[in-house]
Formats: C-alpha cells, sequence, structure tokens
C-alpha cells in the first residue's frame, strides 16, 4: 500500500468521512496545502500524546483537572450530566449555566458492551459526594439508551442529592407544533412547567 493509500485510509477514522471525502482531503492536503498539512500532523500528534480525562468530571484535558473544575466561580450547587465533551461546549457556548458538569464519555448500551464501569458511574458517584451539589442535572440525549442513562443516575444517586432534574426536551424556539413529530411532542407535554403570572 502507498503513502497516499495509507494516509487516505487514515483519514476514514473520522466521522462521516467515506473514501472519496478522504482522497478529496489527503490530495488537498498534498498539493496545496503541505504546511498546513504538517502543522495538522504535529497538532494531532501533540493531542494524541497529551490529552486524557480530567481526573474529576472526565472532560478531556491536557492537565489532571480542567479548567472548568478549576474555575472556582462555577456554582458548586449545580453539576450537570452529559454524553460527552461536545455537550459541555454546546452549553457553555449557549451560556446561561455556571455548575459543573460530569461527562459519561457515552451512554448505557448493554448491547455495545457499554456498561456503568464504561461511563464512569463510580467516579460520579464519588463526584456528587465531594461536591454535594444541590442538584443534579442529567442532560443525557433523549434517545433510548440517553433516557435509559438519566434513569440509572437517578437511582444511583437519588438518597445523595436533594434535587435531580431532567433537561427539557420539545418544540425549539422559533418551531412550529403543527410540524414537530409526535415523540418530540410528547415530551414537550410532558416536561411542560408553570407559567409565573406574577411577575
Amino acid at each position: 500500500m502507498s503513502m497516499i493509500d495509507t494516509l487516505i485510509e487514515a483519514l476514514q477514522v473520522l466521522p462521516g468521512v467515506g473514501p472519496k471525502s478522504a482522497q478529496r482531503m489527503a490530495l488537498h492536503l498534498l498539493l496545496r496545502e503541505r504546511q498546513a498539512g504538517i502543522q495538522l500532523s504535529q497538532a494531532l500528534q501533540a493531542a494524541m500524546d497529551n490529552v486524557r480525562q480530567c481526573n474529576l468530571c472526565r472532560n478531556l484535558t491536557e492537565h489532571p483537572v480542567c479548567g472548568l473544575c478549576r474555575d472556582n466561580r462555577r456554582d458548586e450547587g449545580l453539576l450537570c450530566v452529559v454524553e460527552s465533551p461536545a455537550d459541555i461546549l454546546a452549553i457553555e457556548q449557549a451560556g446561561g449555566y455556571r455548575g459543573y458538569y460530569f461527562v459519561l464519555n457515552g451512554r448505557l448500551s448493554p448491547l455495545d458492551g457499554i456498561g456503568p464501569e464504561q461511563l464512569g458511574m463510580d467516579q460520579l458517584v464519588d463526584r456528587v459526594a465531594a461536591l454535594q451539589p444541590a442538584e443534579l442535572i442529567l442532560a443525557t440525549n433523549p434517545t433510548v439508551e440517553g433516557e435509559a442513562t438519566a434513569h440509572y443516575i437517578g437511582q444511583l444517586v437519588a438518597g445523595q442529592v436533594a434535587k435531580i432534574s431532567r433537561i427539557a426536551h420539545g418544540v425549539p424556539l422559533g418551531g412550529e407544533i403543527e410540524y414537530t413529530d409526535g415523540g418530540t411532542l410528547t415530551h414537550a407535554l410532558q416536561g411542560r412547567r408553570d407559567l409565573d403570572m406574577h411577575s
């Protein structure tokens, strides 16, 4: 196998990148972006060598404890459980949440061999005990596995946290009810909240 073929094959490990896309990327780097390709390989090597999971929340970081966990301005009363580091990025970019996180790096899926051990449930219990948050927010995805994972965590820490909440799922802002699928509408109705008419 040639070096070009090896590069094309290596690029296909990325999500959503098939043989044609990988070929286009490889040829672009080799023909037009040699220096950028070298920088990419160096950045990739450095990240692979140095990025690990945070000892407290399991987010990705090059330090033993990530910047979010080291930030003592965050609200210790809130701990949000998410499936992936990408979820943290989305929540932080949206703004409005100033608590801490715990990253499962997956969701319960017995068929795929993903159980509580792979998701760091023991670490989560330790984190809850150390932080003693007033509220645990379960922000797993609204899939069958995500719901099962949220339910499992809720039962696991039920006696340790005063309030356990689930993020709302429903009609998106700007969306129209008539075009919303049935499952989303059901979640929206079940997750309805009181309207404060006194403010």
